[in-house]
């Protein structure tokens, strides 16, 4: 099989620029229903936004695929005295990545402000404690490119609380196959699903089973797939491998979850996928996570009785600015199509 590369790189760089933190996905999902209907692929929105297809297969039985197109994100809590803004975090954001990290405000209206998110010290030629501060959400802010001083000149911008705060993704595929981005947890995995069906597309090849596919809209805020279509007996979640500790998973590997924060991944379903990834060399990690969910935990607790098992490429620095290779990703759109033919 030939991983379509072109058209992989094309679609991962072109959803890393469209801002979409959980809640704040439509931009997003337009966007992969229109990969979607350029392949034929019939699709639909949920009502709380999951964008959901199929694809025929040779027989009766449904499987089902998912990756979460959300991302994590800030939204605006309040408004200081000096017309900076305050925030809240939407998901498991670490903060001290994002002090200096420019921004844009998208507010209710359709304006769209640009900033900066930074320290509440944030010269060292002034502030004692410009090194040391917490960067936590009671010493930062947002600092609006607005000739604004006053908590009232911010609201006459129309801002409100509740208004998102997108930081740059700073997306970038080196010469060398590196794959350099915020939020590549989890459009790596979306991009590589839909690497996936454009395969199936091109070669004209019928799956071995129905799929339902599905891209999340909610999995950071830990209920992306609370939700599932009636019909699908087992499911594989494709979500960001980790990276760390006493993980044994690369930047190079498909990683292969047996347990997470939920607990233990389907026995039978991930001893297969294990055994399909060894047979056809693949270059694979099995690991147990110590803090993570996926959507598959959110249907599990939401009561779907569904099989279920999660795989997804190596990243690096997790939540952060993160890091994987062409190698993981290969790895893993290579699993994930020897699962479904």
């Amino acid at each position: 099989m030939n991983f379509p590369e072109s058209f992989f790189k094309k679609v991962l760089l072109e959803i890393l620029q469209i801002d979409s933190p959980s809640g704040f996905t439509a931009k997003v999902t337009d966007k992969l229903k229109t990969y979607l209907d350029d392949m034929g692929i019939v699709s639909y929105y949920t009502r709380r936004g999951n964008l959901v297809a199929t694809v025929q297969g040779a027989s009766n039985k449904t499987v089902g695929i998912s990756a979460h197109v959300d991302t994590l994100g800030l939204v605006v809590r309040g408004f200081n005295s000096d017309g900076t803004l305050s925030f809240s975090k939407i998901g498991g954001v670490i903060l001290p990545t994002l002090d200096g990290e420019y921004c844009k405000i998208y507010t209710r209206w359709g304006d769209v402000y640009t900033g900066t998110i930074l320290s509440k010290s944030p010269a060292g030629h002034v502030f004692g404690d410009a090194h040391d501060l917490s960067r936590d959400t009671q010493n930062m802010e947002v600092k609006l490119d607005e000739e604004i001083d006053s908590a009232d000149g911010a609201r006459q911008l129309g801002i409100l609380p509740g208004d998102y705060i997108c930081y740059d993704p700073k997306s970038e595929i080196t010469e060398k196959g590196f794959i350099k981005s915020r939020f590549l947890d989890d459009k790596l995995s979306v991009a590589i699903i839909l690497a996936a069906l454009k395969y199936f597309k091109d070669n004209r090849i019928t799956p071995a089973n129905d799929i339902s596919v599905i891209f999340s809209t909610h999995e950071e805020v830990g209920h992306g797939l609370s939700h599932m279509p009636d019909g699908i007996c087992e499911f594989v979640a494709v979500d960001m491998g980790c990276i760390g500790d006493d993980l044994s998973c690369t930047e190079y590997d498909v990683s292969i979850c047996a347990k997470d924060s939920g607990g233990p991944y389907d026995y039978e379903l991930t001893t297969r996928l294990i055994k399909l990834a060894k047979a056809a060399g693949i270059q694979f990690a099995v690991d147990v996570y110590p803090s993570y969910s996926s959507d598959l935990t959110a249907a599990w607790r939401a009561g779907h009785d569904v099989k279920g098992a999660l795989i997804g490429p190596g990243v690096a620095a997790s939540h952060g600015m993160e890091r994987s290779h062409m190698k993981a990703a290969v790895n893993a759109w290579e699993l994930l199509m020897r699962y479904l033919t």
